[in-house]
């Protein structure tokens, strides 16, 4: 069967699981998710401060302890409701080189992990937090991508709570890689969707095509 990787973020609905079972009938699939909400939340909590640069998170030690907590409790979620199909896969199966100035954070690249590879072939649904080796702070978005790429995946979607990509007014069916990487250049976008757009036009450079809501993001 054909392979999609899904992401979704940290807000986790309560039909997510519906949509990935539904998704699993007729392709394989692989779920990249979030937890960015939580994080953000118990940051402040603990009087944390929040920082973010070109959609990735700045993570010192003490945030990291945040982030790992979050995205275990969310993938234990997903895990839960998707049912007993779902594989949670561990931290630390994710390549990544660390970005300067960011504190714990990685810019993931293109892999296949081997357990991602046994549970797709088997039938199963691998459930993957963005937390690379290192351990190293992944954006989510960024992750679903890599994984994507990696495992040569025949679709990747960004599950989010917009129709899609807004441009001049409009939701558009298509952007290019290009366009859309002009765009956030010139400040086009502005939070969540940037981080996504990047993703879908790095993921469809590697050859995997992209959708965010409506929108196609092609090479």
């Amino acid at each position: 069967m054909s392979l999609v990787v899904v992401k979704y973020g940290g807000a986790v609905s309560a039909g997510a699981a519906d949509g990935i079972l539904e998704l699993a009938g007729e392709y394989d699939v692989c779920v990249v998710h979030g937890a960015g909400p939580q994080i953000t939340v118990e940051m402040e909590r603990r009087g944390l401060p929040v920082t973010f640069v070109g959609g990735r998170r700045v993570t010192s030690p003490a945030a990291l302890e945040v982030v790992r907590e979050s995205l275990t409790a969310v993938n234990a979620q997903l895990c839960a409701a998707i049912g007993r199909r779902a594989v949670a896969v561990p931290e630390g199966v994710l390549d990544a080189t660390p970005v300067p100035g960011l504190g714990l954070v990685g810019d993931p690249l293109p892999s296949a992990p081997s357990i991602v590879v046994d549970a797709v072939e088997l039938g199963l649904i691998p459930v993957v937090a963005p937390l690379a080796r290192g351990p190293l702070n992944v954006n989510g978005d960024e992750a679903a991508a890599a994984l994507a790429v990696g495992l040569g995946a025949d679709r990747i979607i960004f599950v989010t709570d917009v129709p899609g990509v807004l441009v001049a007014g409009g939701v558009a069916h298509a952007i290019g890689a290009d366009e859309a990487e002009r765009l956030v250049g010139i400040g086009a976008f502005e939070g969540g969707i940037v981080p996504k757009l990047l993703a879908a036009a790095r993921a469809a450079r590697g050859g995997v095509p992209a959708e965010i809501g409506v929108t196609a993001v092609t090479a």
